[in-house]
């Protein structure tokens, strides 16, 4: 149970002004609220619940953002997950860990790469997915995403 929390910490990261990585205790924060109003709005379909933080309310746009970067975020993490546990012979803690601390650039994980060992054993198709994951978490996510945008290269 400690390994999960440990995991799911990693995932959460730091606060929003920090220069740590991971989905920020903001964004975390705004997600969850963002759920509970969905649930509120099944329950009653003709209310209208605003998204607050800090007693102002967020716009949807922002709102939108805010859900885009974790679906991203998670979506990575998920991929980097899998290719590691296919492409290594680890564990699933090793190869979550592993991915989760490449993408927000944490540092040791579980398992293999915890703090007695290293990232030395992944191979070099492994390493092309972990410091594709490393890049891709501490420049943010959407400016390596727009790089692979067609129209980013037309002009």
């Amino acid at each position: 149970m400690l390994r999960l929390l440990l995991i799911v910490l990693m995932f959460i990261g730091g606060c929003a002004g920090s220069t740590g990585g991971g989905m920020k205790i903001v964004r975390v924060y705004v997600a969850m609220k963002i759920a509970l109003r969905n649930c509120l709005q099944a329950i009653f379909p003709n209310a209208v619940f605003p998204v607050k933080v800090d007693g102002s309310p967020i716009p949807n746009r922002l709102l939108e953002g805010v859900m885009a970067y974790f679906l991203i975020f998670t979506g990575l993490f998920c991929f980097g997950s899998i290719a590691i546990t296919l492409t290594e012979t680890c564990s699933l803690d090793t190869s979550f860990s592993a991915s989760i601390a490449c993408l927000g650039n944490i540092g040791p994980g579980l398992g293999k790469v915890g703090a007695t060992g290293n990232y030395e054993w992944v191979s070099a198709s492994g390493k092309w997915i972990l410091s594709f994951l490393m890049l891709a978490g501490r420049l943010e996510l959407y400016s390596i995403l727009i790089l692979f945008l067609p129209s980013t290269w037309r002009r």
